[in-house]
């Protein structure tokens, strides 16, 4: 379910016979296109990367191990490039078409966390952050409680994300060297979690980290983030975002959930 029901959402769930995944496609901090298809030029960016990851998910064996996923989802995302604007796309990350992706392998009995997303592994609860992402949300949230402007303008008009923006590209230049993602550009695969399932039968939830509380049912997660939007629209509380709910939207960011027994 994308934020703002105006908008095309970012987030995709693919699912074959041999995997689950949840993928959420980053949101654009910049205008420029650098995708060499002129037919898809009404996707954003964040689209674009999760359509084209989800297509490659849907063609991949079921023996496919992590490393060739990432090899592989990589080179899904880089054939849409102009190779006139390699040399450009390695040095703005913030241009690239980028998206993270949790993935259950059914033959393998694992789970593959590529950049910023979460799941549930019975009760157990995994995630795979951004390391500046909770500094950029402090950050917000000082500026918004330092400031003489009344919360709502915030809701309206966030001047306080506008402000981390700066930060948030100078963090991205480390995408795919403190963090991975999947843009088209080799995959820091030392920061891909994997987790090993056992052979006992055990319930999965995957999800984008639209979800600010994950939980073990859908109707839940949902109830935690709607008491979120009442409480605390501005995300500057005890959860703290870079971004908050805006008027007229449902959510702060897109989402996605799924559960499944394996």
């Amino acid at each position: 379910m994308g934020k703002d029901p105006q908008k095309p959402c970012e987030d995709g769930i693919v699912i074959t016979d041999n995997f689950v995944a949840v993928i959420d496609g980053s949101t654009s901090k910049s205008r420029r296109r650098c995708h060499r298809d002129w037919s898809l030029r009404h996707h954003t960016n964040g689209q674009l990367a999760m359509l084209l990851i989800a297509s490659f998910i849907r063609s991949m064996p079921a023996n496919i191990s992590c490393h060739q996923f990432c090899v592989g989802a990589t080179q899904a995302v880089r054939s849409r490039y102009k190779r006139a604007l390699l040399e450009h796309l390695a040095e703005h990350p913030e241009d690239r078409l980028t998206a993270s992706c949790v993935v259950f392998s059914r033959l393998r009995r694992e789970v593959w966390m590529v950049g910023d997303c979460q799941c549930l592994v019975g009760d157990q609860y995994f995630d795979n952050p951004k390391p500046s992402e909770d500094e950029l949300a402090r950050q917000r949230a000082a500026i918004i409680r330092s400031s003489p402007e009344p919360w709502d303008h915030f809701r309206e008009h966030d001047t306080a994300r506008e402000q981390i923006i700066p930060h948030m590209l100078q963090t991205m230049q480390q995408q795919n060297k403190t963090y991975s993602v999947i843009d088209g550009f080799p995959v820091a695969e030392q920061h891909v979690r994997i987790i090993t399932l056992s052979f006992q039968p055990t319930q999965l939830v995957l999800a984008s980290d639209g979800y600010p509380f994950l939980c073990s049912t859908l109707a839940e997660s949902e109830e935690r983030l709607q008491w979120q939007r009442c409480h605390d629209p501005l995300n500057i509380g005890d959860f703290k975002a870079t971004k908050a709910f805006a008027v007229g939207g449902n959510s702060f960011d897109d989402r996605s959930y799924v559960r499944f027994q394996v």
